[in-house]
């Protein structure tokens, strides 16, 4: 299956339904209080890169958000692919592109924070040279966060295992 990642807006088609079922999912292991999704206008931000996976037909497949935070970090967020597209790489050529991207622009730590019974995500950033770290920012004290952090250098910004699935929050 040829798939393509191309930074778009979050209203392309398509992405609605994405976001939704990201949204509806983390709302289902996770009280209310206890999930920092972003939305379209947050998405839209500027210091906020967005990312969509699709098909050669232009189905899309998953997506996932760089957050700029200014001082050479960059948190990941948003991160879902569909559930009949995983297994295909999806997440994994997100994460590359977006890690690779976020080199680019001069980024040296990419951030981001799951939630503890999110096991596919919690296996796919470790595999990914994701190192858990203490909670940060908004996520202190949240006994439903769990973060990581991975540095990001010329030689190892493709970690990403192409053959799993991933999400955050």
């Amino acid at each position: 299956m040829l798939t393509t990642i191309a930074i778009e807006s979050p209203r392309q088609p398509g992405i609605a339904a994405l976001l939704r079922q990201s949204a509806e999912y983390a709302q289902s292991l996770y009280p209310p209080e206890s999930n920092f999704l972003l939305g379209v206008d947050e998405l839209e931000l500027p210091g906020v890169t967005f990312y969509a996976a699709r098909d050669v037909s232009g189905l899309a497949l998953g997506i996932a958000a760089l957050v700029s935070q200014g001082d050479g970090t960059a948190e990941l967020k948003r991160m879902f692919v569909h559930p009949d597209a995983r297994g295909r790489g999806v997440a994994g050529r997100l994460l590359a592109r977006a890690e690779a991207d976020a080199l680019a622009a001069g980024i040296r730590q990419v951030v981001l924070e799951t939630g503890p019974q999110s096991d596919a995500a919690l296996a796919f950033y470790r595999r990914c040279g994701y190192r858990e770290i203490a909670p940060f920012g908004q996520y202190v004290g949240e006994e439903f966060s769990v973060c990581f952090a991975k540095d990001l250098t010329p030689s190892g910004r493709h970690a990403a295992d192409p053959d799993r699935g991933a999400g955050t929050r």
